[in-house]
């Protein structure tokens, strides 16, 4: 691995990352088994309450989770931001977003009002107090990369959407749904797909894939400029979703040849990478690559079938792009932090990364993953296929628990026992 341009001195406690980690896949085996009690039908329109909830619990449970951990743990890494009191922040917001979340699962599903107003405001206090400390933290970074600039970007549409989502959880608890509540919740999903998770994937990738796979690096043109034309064209496809939308086809055009144009860079950067070693890691940024290439043009094929296909659309971009290099992150990031917090203890007999990790339960994982995406799609035209996929993921989710608590297991049996050097002395 290259660690060239890393401040390792400024890493956060190995609690604050992993606490976002540990609890994810928690989140997505909840969602499986609501989706295993859900009808197909129901599921098939964006708005049903089932389908919300099922959308909510994977993309703040299991997407927000997992980058909120790998945002308090790269900032102060990559951009030397050290977030304020990040133990404090990290613990407070875990706790909120926590209950906050499951207040919104319960709440809209027995339409409690009091429920609803408990989730707006802990998920609303939840991603404000830590969005905000990791922008304060970024407002002293002196050299601002590509990976940076893709991060704090990613943070202000986080901060928008998190707007939004209180505006629209208002509108459940108060029973007051309007046209511009579904504006509002169409601008709220596409911001969160394509602006938070979409640019934040982006800019990391900048750094990841030279750093952990020995990938060629980006050009310039692809980190100067591509994450503007995206937020360009993200603001002005909702510029003309409210005031003309029968032009929004060419900003989905704008956006989609972008993501396009990185999904085929990344497939080809895997091509040409000097250690042409594959894992389950690569497996996933080449799935990711397919389902973002299919999953962009299903969204503008969608603009001519008056939204019908627009589940399926979240299905592989949601679930076969953000989500696969979500999971393909955690089999790097979590053995990482614990042979990087063990080592710098003075542990040096210990684990190599690639030694915590079940290699054939993580293939294992990665496998049921793809069946149950495969499956939730053909769904909408095979009722029957519900369930298994949804087995599937269930499965998927709990095997993924396992590769994230091994490590942490080996993390928390070494420190039982006496470091081979003491670093204490040079803290």
């Amino acid at each position: 691995m290259d660690f060239n341009g890393l401040s390792l001195d400024q890493a956060p406690p190995i609690s604050a990352p992993l606490r976002f980690f540990i609890t994810a896949p928690i989140f997505g085996m909840l969602a499986g088994i609501l989706l295993l009690f859900s009808d197909s039908a129901s599921l098939m329109s964006r708005y049903s309450i089932d389908a919300i909830v099922v959308t909510h619990l994977i993309t703040i449970g299991l997407f927000g989770f997992i980058m909120l951990g790998a945002l308090t743990q790269m900032l102060p890494v990559l951009a030397s931001a050290k977030i304020p009191k990040v133990k404090f922040v990290s613990s407070m917001t875990h706790l909120f977003l926590l209950i906050g979340l499951l207040c919104m699962a319960a709440g809209l599903e027995s339409g409690n009002a009091v429920l609803l107003w408990a989730a707006s405001f802990l998920l609303g206090s939840g991603f404000v107090t830590i969005i905000l400390s990791m922008l304060y933290a970024m407002k002293d970074v002196e050299h601002f990369t590509a990976s940076i600039k893709g991060m704090r970007m990613s943070l202000y549409f986080a901060f928008l959407i998190v707007m939004m989502g209180v505006y629209l959880l208002h509108g459940y608890s108060n029973n007051d749904i309007t046209q511009l509540h579904y504006e509002v919740a169409n601008v709220h999903s596409t911001w969160a797909v394509f602006g938070f998770a979409g640019i934040l994937i982006i800019g990391v990738a900048f750094q990841v894939l030279p750093m952990f796979y020995v990938a060629p690096r980006f050009k310039q043109f692809c980190k100067k400029r591509v994450v503007l034309l995206i937020t360009a064209g993200l603001i002005i496809w909702m510029l003309l979703s409210f005031f003309a939308q029968e032009y929004t086809l060419y900003a989905k055009l704008w956006i989609v040849t972008f993501f396009w144009a990185f999904a085929t860079t990344v497939w080809i950067k895997f091509n040409k990478r000097k250690r042409p070693i594959s894992d389950v890691t690569v497996w996933y940024w080449r799935a990711a690559s397919v389902f973002l290439t299919l999953g962009s043009f299903l969204w503008i094929f969608d603009e001519f079938f008056k939204h019908q296909y627009i589940v399926m659309v979240g299905i592989l971009i949601g679930g076969g792009f953000i989500l696969s290099i979500m999971l393909g992150m955690l089999y790097k990031i979590v053995p990482f932090l614990v042979w990087f917090h063990l080592n710098g203890m003075g542990y040096m007999t210990i684990p190599t990364m690639n030694e915590m990790i079940n290699k054939t339960a993580a293939k294992m994982q990665y496998l049921l993953f793809i069946l149950s995406l495969v499956g939730s799609v053909f769904s909408f035209y095979m009722p029957s296929a519900l369930v298994p996929s949804a087995l599937a993921f269930i499965t998927s989710m709990a095997i993924l628990e396992y590769n994230i608590l091994a490590p942490v297991f080996i993390y928390m049996q070494t420190k039982k026992k006496k470091p081979d050097f003491d670093m204490s002395a040079f803290a």
